[in-house]
């Protein structure tokens, strides 16, 4: 007997569990990024106007987010840590509601009661022998809510990866199960151009053999891997799994064998990227993926020495201060792992951090290193929990610097054409011009 049989009494459409499941005032969750549920918010949506006061909480939703519809108004209500492309407009219309937290700390929305969760929505993969489906792709906060949920509905995928570690559910914890079958979204990366090729290679000089490194997603990170030729036993402790660490585990860079955790494994809570990525993690037993309160818990990530965190910033300002989710008042995407990931290198032996960005956004019109914070920038990382800052004309160590030091440092990787106007702003700050 196969599962479906097994299970026909909790298989249902999908319309059918959204009228069953969301009651009035119903807090659900949404399973994260390319393990988002595909065709839960289009029932809701379709079934709009039997739903009241239904909110929903998730941080990167990719698909077509019809739950965030205008149409959905007075019916959803976003309740989001983080905001991309499909919330941005509707936070900015006033139909979201964003909720700031540091990313190892979101089970604990969920667990803590803060936001208690009446129907959690996944996506998982089929079932192994065992009846245990896996959180595939997104074990963070996913499998975390699934756990605090009364009721679990998952959209049950053959083509979602089985990935190990802490990541799986049994059937018997599912309440209610929909058959999908379709290719996992594929977040793809534009090449690495010019300038990250250059920050990439000045984060590689800081990095030694046997480092365990911390990457997020695009052109940075690629950048820095793809400049570790001749490094050796190099590991990986991350939040975001992507393409580039897949082929640098090809090329042989990454082993994991140095790692003073989890030796000779890749631990990260996210996996986003190609169908080749998501081949390439289904059924690796060197890949395991765990919820974010272990993966992204400082104390966790410091167990690993030699910890590398690469992280970046919209812009930052002559002390350091680090402006990461919002430009000015407006709120462009989320705190996520940064400040959990600068604070495990800083208690890991022999780690570091890097804040790794272009010295310029808008074509080259405006400098991202600034004498002070646009008007109402959320401080993401402050000035005392930075440690090396990196743009393309070199890197340099902030951490024991005073104000005036790191000012000078900051200014000396600017980019050249806005330097005399920084300088100015520095004398009007400390009253004498800048040592050369």
């Amino acid at each position: 007997m196969n599962w479906q049989e097994k299970y026909k009494d909790r298989i249902v459409s999908t319309d059918e569990v959204v009228v069953r499941s969301l009651q009035p005032g119903a807090r659900v969750v949404f399973g994260h990024a390319a393990a988002a549920p595909q065709h839960f918010a289009e029932a809701m949506f379709r079934n709009r106007e039997s739903l009241r006061d239904i909110t929903v909480f998730h941080m990167l939703y990719f698909g077509k987010a019809w739950h965030l519809m205008p149409e959905m108004e007075g019916h959803v209500r976003g309740f989001l840590n983080f905001l991309e492309g499909n919330s941005r407009s509707a936070y900015r219309d006033r139909r979201v509601d964003f909720v700031p937290c540091h990313f190892h700390e979101v089970p604990e929305l969920f667990s803590q009661g803060f936001y208690p969760v009446d129907v959690a929505v996944v996506q998982v993969s089929e079932p192994d022998a065992e009846g245990r489906c896996s959180f595939g792709v997104s074990a963070d906060y996913t499998k975390p809510a699934a756990m605090a949920a009364k009721v679990v509905v998952a959209e049950i995928n053959p083509q979602m990866p089985y990935i190990g570690g802490d990541n799986l559910i049994s059937l018997e914890e599912i309440d209610y199960m929909i058959p999908i079958d379709q290719p996992v979204v594929e977040v793809i990366n534009p090449p690495v151009g010019e300038i990250e090729m250059q920050i990439g290679k000045h984060c590689a000089e800081l990095i030694q053999d046997g480092a365990t490194l911390q990457l997020g997603i695009g052109g940075i990170p690629d950048a820095v891997l793809s400049s570790l030729d001749g490094k050796k036993d190099i590991g990986i402790h991350t939040e975001m799994f992507t393409d580039g660490v897949m082929h640098a585990i090809r090329s042989g860079l990454i082993n994991g064998k140095a790692k003073t955790l989890h030796p000779g494994k890749v631990v990260t809570s996210i996996i986003m990227g190609s169908e080749e990525l998501y081949r390439f993690v289904d059924h690796n037993d060197m890949i395991e993926c765990y919820p974010v309160n272990y993966v992204n818990n400082p104390y966790v990530i410091a167990k690993n020495d030699r910890l590398v965190s690469i992280n970046s910033c919209i812009e930052m300002d002559l002390t350091g201060q680090a402006a990461s989710e919002s430009i000015g008042y407006e709120q462009f995407s989320g705190t996520g792992g940064q400040v959990d990931f600068l604070r495990g290198a800083r208690y890991s032996k022999g780690g570091i951090s890097i804040m790794a960005f272009p010295s310029t956004a808008k074509a080259g019109e405006q400098s991202r290193i600034v004498p002070i914070l646009k008007e109402g920038a959320t401080v993401t990382s402050g000035r005392m929990e930075i440690d090396y800052v990196a743009t393309e004309y070199g890197a340099v160590r902030l951490r024991g610097r005073s104000l005036r030091e790191r000012a000078e440092l900051l200014i000396s990787i600017a980019h050249p054409k806005f330097r005399p106007w920084l300088e100015e702003e520095y004398r009007k700050r400390f009253c004498k011009s800048v040592n050369k």
